[in-house]
């Protein structure tokens, strides 16, 4: 490309935007047939260490070779890379690259060319070094195994990093998992494989965040642990799949949930021990209070009147005081009597419909409150145990609805499907908040829980589509199969069948 003679700047010669000249790379601006400088960018002001002024003026020309700016086409748009170093006001020089471009401007023909300093690769390497200086500061202060996992399309696995926290927590070395990827599933328990497998297909597939738990031996310590994984996982172009991700132990917490578990069960059957005791005893003394106290009661009220009728019939003050006596009596036979329901109702004995029957009657009764009772069964079969649990849960949500509620209709539901027995009681009375039912002294509901837990079953609360309150239990009762075979495991040796020999 021959160069042309140096055309003198004017006033009108174009400029470079606002924009080109507070970016970050050098761009000047040159006359394409003179090759005069026209303008230039802050940044190419900095490198040169003068400013645009003292850089126009001394209009410098694009020192190229001539086979390089050879590659420059005349059309507009047309692009080439030369390399040129340029020099500083103090007359040291740096290496640059500059993408040059052919452009126009009223019919002006110029040449754009935006510099790629080449110190940018040392640059580059420094930033890049800092980056990972702070990634091995945040990864060796991280509690547990940060890693990378992919899973290729033909099944290989690998892990392509591995922080320096995998020999604490599997108590292999990076390099040995680097080598022998296979070895951390050979570390899973075998209970606990299928699981570590499925979530991690189900996250494959989905894409979705990899979250497990699970069990590892570690043969270095000859000791069991848990440890949670943790990871997002992306698509590579070729079909593998890799997460990244961190690797905790998690023991310590996982062994005290496990332990709080087996206390809750603990309690809850230390709980059910005693209600069942508790109830135990009140059949005990509702028996002695009706038999023994209202025995005795009804023969002092049978002496009494035997005495009464041989009083002297003119001895108004002595009928007075016998027949004081004997409704002193009555209130007492009264008493024991309502004591004795209270304490066990005697309708149990003839089953959980007739006895829930019977309660809804006098909660209406007593309470003033309309209450219907209906059952799909005339007769429901279960244990003495069993039907006194499940009419202590109605007596008591009866109980909070009279104090709480302010209902005007209650309607209790009774219901056998199958192996499953239901039990609604609904109100529509004004509800229940949640801060009522998570209340310290909200020891009706959690009383109600605990029973229907100790029966297998589950509690739950709801509102009333129209207001008020649904209460809901539900429990599996044992198949007959399950009965007999219950039966049989409690039954005393003698009473069992005899085994058939081999």
């Amino acid at each position: 490309m021959k160069k042309p003679a140096a055309m003198p700047e004017t006033a009108t010669a174009p400029r470079l935007a606002a924009a080109m000249r507070a970016a970050a790379p050098e761009i000047y601006l040159y006359d394409a047939a003179s090759l005069i400088l026209l303008d230039a960018n802050d940044a190419a002001c900095g490198n040169r260490h003068a400013t645009r002024e003292e850089l126009l003026a001394a209009a410098p020309a694009l020192q190229v070779p001539a086979r390089q700016l050879a590659a420059l086409d005349e059309a507009v748009g047309a692009q080439a890379i030369v390399h040129v170093q340029p020099q500083r006001r103090d007359g040291s020089r740096y290496s640059l690259t500059l993408h040059l471009s052919r452009a126009s401007h009223q019919g002006r023909a110029l040449i754009l060319a935006v510099g790629d300093d080449l110190r940018t690769p040392q640059a580059t390497a420094a930033a890049l070094e800092q980056v990972q200086s702070r990634f091995n500061a945040i990864v060796s202060n991280t509690p547990g195994l940060v890693y990378q996992f992919c899973l290729h399309a033909d099944g290989r696995s690998a892990f392509p990093y591995l922080s320096d926290g995998c020999q604490a927590l599997l108590g292999l070395s990076p390099a040995q998992l680097h080598a022998r990827p296979e070895l951390f599933y050979q570390l899973i328990l075998a209970d606990d494989r299928a699981s570590y497998l499925d979530s991690m297909q189900a996250s494959k597939t989905a894409l979705w965040g990899w979250n497990w738990e699970g069990r590892i031996w570690v043969d270095a310590w000859k000791d069991v642990k848990w440890i949670n994984l943790r990871s997002t996982p992306r698509a590579l172009a070729d079909g593998t799949v890799q997460w990244e991700g961190i690797m905790t132990n998690i023991t310590e917490s996982r062994l005290e949930q496990i332990e709080v578990r087996q206390s809750r069960a603990r309690l809850a059957e230390l709980t059910a021990h005693i209600d069942k005791v508790k109830e135990h005893e009140r059949t005990r003394l509702a028996r002695e209070l009706h038999d023994d106290l209202g025995g005795n009661l009804t023969a002092i009220k049978m002496a009494l009147a035997m005495l009464a009728r041989r009083l002297p019939p003119d001895d108004a003050l002595l009928q007075e005081k016998a027949e004081y006596v004997d409704a002193l009596v009555d209130r007492s036979i009264d008493a024991v009597h309502r004591i004795s329901l209270d304490l066990r109702p005697s309708m149990l004995d003839l089953g959980i419909v007739a006895a829930l029957d019977w309660q809804v009657k006098e909660f209406a009764r007593q309470a003033g409150i309309e209450c219907q009772f209906t059952s799909n069964r005339q007769h429901i079969e279960l244990e003495l145990d069993q039907a006194t649990s499940l009419f202590r849960i109605a007596q008591e949500a009866l109980t909070n609805i009279a104090k709480h509620a302010q209902a005007s209709k209650v309607a209790v539901r009774l219901v056998r499907q199958r192996q499953h027995l239901g039990l609604s009681i609904a109100d529509n009375g004004v509800g229940m908040r949640l801060s009522d039912r998570a209340k310290p002294q909200s020891f009706g509901i959690r009383g109600m829980t605990e029973r229907a837990s100790a029966l297998g079953g589950t509690l739950s609360l709801m509102d009333a589509p129209d207001g008020g309150t649904i209460l809901s239990i539900k429990i599996r009762l044992a198949s007959p199969r399950e009965a007999i075979i219950a039966a049989a495991a409690h039954a005393p040796a003698h009473a069992r069948p005899p085994q058939d020999a081999a």
